[in-house]
Parts: C-alpha cells; structure tokens; sequence
C-alpha cells in the first residue's frame, strides 16, 4: 500500500479548499511577478508557472527555460509564496532543485509514458518533496495509478494527483473531458490520495472555467490548480483558458465549499439510499437473467454457423432504447453509453462462449 500524506504546502484563505495558482508559463520577470503580488493579496500561498512546456508541434513557445526559475526564486522571496513547476525529465528535476523549487508536478503527456515517469522518480530518490502527478492524456486509470507506485517506490510520501481532463475523439464542450468517474475510482483504489482539479485545462476556454472549478467542488476535490495571468490574451501559451486576476478574485467568491455530513444528514438520506440500493439489485437480477438469454442466443448461433456481431440490429435497437429514454426524461448520451456497455459485455459473452465449444 503507497503510504501518503497530505501536503502541508497547499493552502488558502479560501474556506476549506486549498488554491495553487498562476500563469501557464513564466514568460518575464515582471509578468510572474504581477501576477504573484495579485494572487498573493487573494491568499494564495502557492505559485504555478511552467518553465519548461512540452508543445505538440514544434516552434509554439517551450517555455523561458532555466532562466524563468531565478524569476520564481525572486517571487518567494518578495512574496513569500511556495513555488511549482513541472518537470518531465533528469535535468529538469535537477535545475528545480537547485533553484529551491517546493514542490513538483508531473505533465500529463509525462504520465502517459512510464519511461518518463521512472527516470523522474529516479532522479528523486533521496528526497521527499511533495510530487502533484497529473492524469494521462488518454482515460487509462493504470496508467495513473503506475506514476504513484513509481513515486512510491523512490521513497516519496507526499503525492497528490491532478485531475485535468481527458483527450476525447468526440464532439465536447470542453477541451478535456472531465470524465469523473475516473478520479473516483483513483480515489476507491487509493485512499487517502489528495485529488486537486485543473479546470483550466479541462475548460479550454475560460468563461467554462468557474464552472468546473465549482463542479469539482462537488465531486469533493481536495483543491483546485488554476491558471491566470495578468493580460491572458497576450498570453504565450494556453491563452483562452487563463483567468485574468480580477476574474480569478470573481470565480473565487462564488465557490460554494460543502461541508462534511452530520449524523441528521445521514439519517434523512438512509431512506433514499436503501430505495437506491433496492433499484440497483433488482437492476443486477435482470442483467444477470439479460446474459443468460445472450447465452441461449450466442449457442444458436454458434450452431447455425450466424456471425455474432449483427450492425442493423445493434442499430436499430439503441436508437429505439435512445428515444424511449429521452421520452422518460434521460439523457440521451447516457442511454447510448449503457447500452454501448451492455452490447459490448454481449458480444464478449457470446464470443467466450463460442470458444469453449
């Protein structure tokens, strides 16, 4: 089991919930140093910028570079503020250590390579300063998870994961699909792990922004990672997404922060949740009673030599099962997900079926 601690550094006046923000890149001096005197005189006690930036095409801006990290230096010491940045190689966690960085975070096209992540956790061994992974660019939950147990296994304790959306072939609002039900299950599988959300990132655009930032509140993230700049239009990287201070000081102020659950809270929902809890066997009972009848079909036609897979059919019964849900009030792209998933665990049952015939 990873062990795993809280991470003293993050913290805000902002109620409950701990705040890491700045610009997506350190482009001067005076840029990093306008926007740390903004979010300091907000309560923010920990500083982002990027120094190093890993672009998709070549000659987009990569970052200052080292030079960007006496800049920071500079911020901590007028400010007081802890300072982050992301590192994705030796030589990056090196240059960080030498400038005093606090505290390190992990990119997610980083995470996606377990290369990557190794020679980084490599390179911290023998230390212990808090390490903030972001998720894999693509929804692979192991892949998350495998960057923790290499953390772990260099010896560092205090992690927290980074929740910033995923890549998606679909048509979305966002730029990154939250898909929360991944950092859910990180949660079930490592307990105890701080999750922190990045609505920047998730948002693309920065009117979308407070509204992640206030839904990740509800799905109880344990932070929020956001980026502002003091001018984002003149931006050198990711300038749509960026909340300028004043809009940062606006999203703040209407956060709602949700309090824990008392004891009357819990005695006024135990009825709900048994009915809940009642739907959902009866809902396990006929998906199990569902297979059964995929079984006797799967063994006619593996007698009659019938391909398992029929498109027309699959067609014509999820737009069927799409418009009755609409008309019973559901959304429209969750029916296509559940029968997506059921189809699919059919065809599988119906193809292992076949092979052991």
């Amino acid at each position: 089991m990873i062990d795993l601690k809280k991470i003293d550094l993050l913290g805000t006046d902002f109620g409950k919930c701990p705040i890491i923000a700045g610009p997506c890149s350190a482009e001067s001096p005076e840029q990093v140093m306008e926007c740390a005197m903004a979010l300091k005189s907000q309560g923010i006690k920990v500083f982002r910028a990027g120094v190093w930036k890993p672009r998709t095409r070549p000659g987009n801006f990569e970052g200052a570079g080292d030079i960007a990290l006496q800049w920071l230096k500079d911020v901590r010491e007028e400010t007081g503020m802890a300072i982050a940045v992301e590192v994705a190689n030796v030589r990056h966690v090196e240059s960080a250590f030498k400038a005093g960085i606090d505290i390190l975070w992990i990119g997610a096209r980083t995470t996606t390579s377990p290369f990557a992540v190794q020679e980084v956790a490599d390179a911290l061994k023998g230390t212990d300063i808090p390490v903030l992974v972001k998720n894999p660019i693509n929804a692979e939950l192991d892949l998350w998870i495998g960057a923790f147990e290499r953390l772990d296994g260099a010896g560092i304790t205090h992690m927290a994961a980074i929740h910033r959306g995923f890549s998606s072939y679909y048509e979305r609002i966002y730029r990154y699909s939250p898909e929360w039900q991944i950092p859910i299950e990180l949660r079930r599988r490592l307990p105890g792990l701080p999750v922190i959300c990045d609505p920047s990132h998730m948002a693309g655009r920065r009117e979308l922004v407070p509204y992640l930032a206030q839904m990740a509140l509800d799905m109880q993230a344990d932070g929020l990672f956001v980026e502002v700049h003091p001018n984002p239009d003149q931006a050198l990287s990711d300038k749509r997404q960026q909340l300028t201070p004043g809009q940062f000081r606006d999203m703040t102020g209407r956060l709602v922060y949700h309090r824990n659950p008392e004891p009357s809270d819990t005695a006024y929902l135990e009825p709900y949740r048994s009915k809940l809890q009642d739907i959902d066997i009866r809902i396990i009972q006929e998906l199990a009673q569902r297979f059964v009848i995929t079984g006797d079909i799967g063994d006619y036609k593996n007698l009659h030599n019938l391909a398992v897979l029929q498109p027309e059919r699959y067609s014509a019964i999820s737009s069927i099962l799409t418009e009755k849900g609409k008309q019973l009030g559901l959304d429209e792209k969750f029916i296509q997900l559940l029968f997506e998933t059921i189809h699919t665990e059919s065809i599988r049952c119906q193809i292992n079926q076949k092979d052991t015939i």
